[in-house]
């Protein structure tokens, strides 16, 4: 009898101790998203925070800025190109910035580089607000948009080099009379550039942009984009050139052209979607096919982009 008694007391001893010594986990949090204001240069900004479930468990999280098209709204941008899944699944921050008059300062003649706005210098204090008050790694900052996004994307590349690790470009190129020339950033930057052959408001073979009453402006073509980036990486010049699968019989496929052993293991790649139109695959059609042409569904351009984005930091 006594034998038993001892064992029963030296069972709950040891139940006893495990409850204390077990650790406590702290609840994770669910997303959340948020709208941030703030005065740049005498202006009002703002943009939209997603913070992924759990965040507050993540420790240090890349960071992705999605940037709308002219015209546009983070909201719209949301729709357009949502990252959200894969916000919540890998633990990355996201932010959908808010141009001037719906517009960014490019290099085109756009409302905000006539009105001298400085786009550069608000994502520039974009990252040091997300920085000073969220847990992000400032060497995994991603800039990636459509169209005027696209532009704005290429230029931060080229300008914001030392905030930027990497840049990913859909249905646009680069500006070619200023930003072009004058694009020598600091460090390589990994480049992707998606662009459709039937786009019909940035042309595929570059020059001045006439259509759908865009800002207008000479831009480089797609291959001229591609060609700048190559050299100013130190990549092969020498793409591995793969036909994606056609898995949509949707009247686009797609080439992949990956532009390797860049500096730093830096690398560009191009999409061309043939019969593509000015679209994010797999996105959201936001106006009628006869404005913009065809949305591919032969990839998930966020998915891509994000995996490509993943494999590089700013050094």
């Amino acid at each position: 009898m006594r034998q038993t008694v001892l064992i029963l007391t030296i069972l709950i001893s040891l139940i006893s101790c495990n409850k204390e010594n077990s650790p406590t986990t702290a609840t994770d949090k669910p997303s959340e998203q948020k709208t941030i204001n703030l005065t740049v240069d005498g202006n009002a900004r703002s943009f939209i925070v997603y913070l992924p479930t759990a965040y507050n468990n993540a420790g240090k999280m890349p960071m992705i800025f999605a940037i709308h098209g002219g015209s546009g709204t983070p909201d719209g941008m949301i729709n357009i190109a949502n990252f959200k899944t894969i916000a919540d699944r890998d633990k990355v921050v996201l932010v959908y910035p808010a141009g001037i008059q719906n517009n960014w300062n490019d290099g085109r003649p756009t409302t905000p580089n006539q009105l001298g706005i400085n786009d550069v210098s608000f994502f520039n204090q974009m990252c040091d607000y997300m920085i000073n008050n969220y847990s992000v790694d400032g060497t995994k900052i991603y800039a990636t948009g459509i169209s005027n996004g696209g532009f704005m994307s290429s230029r931060l590349g080229c300008e914001l080099s030392n905030r930027i690790a990497a840049i990913a470009v859909d249905a646009a190129t680069m500006e070619a009379t200023t930003i072009a020339p004058s694009c020598n950033p600091g460090r390589p930057v990994p480049a992707i550039y998606i662009h459709g052959t039937a786009d019909p408001l940035v042309p595929f073979t570059g020059g001045q942009m006439t259509a759908g009453g865009t800002a207008g402006g000479t831009v480089l073509s797609h291959f001229q984009a591609i060609d700048k980036w190559v050299t100013i990486n130190g990549c092969n010049a020498t793409p591995t050139v793969t036909d994606l699968p056609d898995i949509a019989n949707d009247g686009t496929t797609i080439k992949q052209r990956v532009y390797s052993n860049g500096a730093n293991g830096s690398e560009v790649v191009s999409y061309v979607v043939l019969n593509g139109g000015h679209t994010w695959p797999q996105g959201y059609q936001y106006l009628n096919e006869a404005i913009i042409g065809k949305t591919s569904q032969d990839m998930n351009a966020c998915e891509v982009i994000w995996t490509f984005f993943k494999r590089f930091k700013r050094q």
